[in-house]
């Protein structure tokens, strides 16, 4: 049952700030509130990417609504709402923006399989427009139709390495979870494999006192929902409903090595925290709520 409006305003009201609480997550400022999403067309937020024109946000629904891209300000306002064309949203789960030969594109996850039973799951990538026009529709550039390599998973959260010409994958109901890659570009429409490049360690599980006071949604609390990697691909933001844990490698080392010690920035309680992004000069982290209303986190990084 979603919590209804004035409930959601008081907790979100009431709320006192929190700090960053582990070892390298004093470079980040603790969140603050930059607006509230209480637009009727972003009812389950479930991808957030940054856009290029400054200020503004890309947003994506979870599955059972329109194959839509919906444009937000930072107060959390939608400005407009573009279709992709020959698209379903079976369970859009994430959203990534990326350059890649001096282009800008969104790459949509359909990739959501909370039973386990999807045999592939979709990656399709846009070309983001420049001009947005309310009721557009946007030609898909490619897809990218992908299996995991040892059964069903659920996933929730994607970032694009367009650097490195690989998308980023990490599985949500895993203890630990996995990442997992992708080239960005395959050589042909064959169906592609994942490949398993490490576990993240660190991501604190359920304790005794969450399955007391709820024994049915406690343990949910540490399962991934979200990724992004920041725009100089250094570090990559895992988030669940709790926190968001940052992962940065060496520029010349792997994903695999750097997964061992997260920072970490808590947040206070929101309704299904399942969205986070990099600002496109990397200088602040944005988390979103799936329900609505949602609070619009933001955390800025400090001198």
């Amino acid at each position: 049952m979603r919590p209804c409006l004035l409930a959601t305003l008081l907790a979100v009201a009431l709320l006192p700030p929190v700090s960053a609480t582990t070892p390298a997550a004093s470079g980040w400022s603790p969140p603050r509130i930059a607006g509230l999403m209480t637009e009727a067309r972003l009812t389950e937020t479930s991808g957030l990417a940054a856009a290029s024109r400054p200020g503004h946000w890309w947003v994506i629904n979870d599955s059972g609504h329109p194959a839509e891209l919906h444009l937000m300000d930072t107060n959390g306002k939608r400005v407009a709402s573009v279709g992709i064309a020959g698209l379903s949203n079976t369970d859009w789960e994430d959203l990534a923006a990326f350059t890649l030969d001096g282009r800008r594109y969104l790459l949509i996850a359909d990739t959501g399989d909370n039973g386990g039973i999807r045999r592939s799951l979709n990656l399709h990538v846009v070309v983001e427009p420049l001009q947005v026009r309310d009721g557009a529709s946007l030609p898909v550039a490619w897809s990218l139709r992908f299996r995991w390599p040892d059964g069903a998973r659920d996933c929730e959260a994607v970032a694009v390495d367009a650097a490195r010409g690989e998308i980023l994958l990490v599985s949500k109901k895993r203890v630990p979870p996995e990442l997992f890659r992708l080239p960005l570009r395959p050589a042909d429409d064959s169906l592609q494999v994942a490949e398993r490049i490490g576990l993240l360690a660190g991501i604190a599980q359920p304790s005794a006192e969450d399955l007391i006071r709820n024994p049915v949604y406690g343990r949910f609390r540490a399962q991934v929902s979200a990724a992004d990697l920041s725009p100089d691909g250094l570090t990559l933001a895992v988030l669940n409903y709790r926190a968001a844990y940052l992962y940065t490698r060496a520029a010349d080392g792997s994903w695999t090595a750097a997964l061992q010690n997260p920072a970490r920035l808590d947040f206070p309680w929101m309704p299904q925290a399942e969205a986070i992004a990099f600002a496109a000069d990397g200088r602040s982290l944005w988390v979103a709520g799936e329900q609505t209303p949602s609070p619009l986190l933001r955390f800025d990084r400090q001198p």
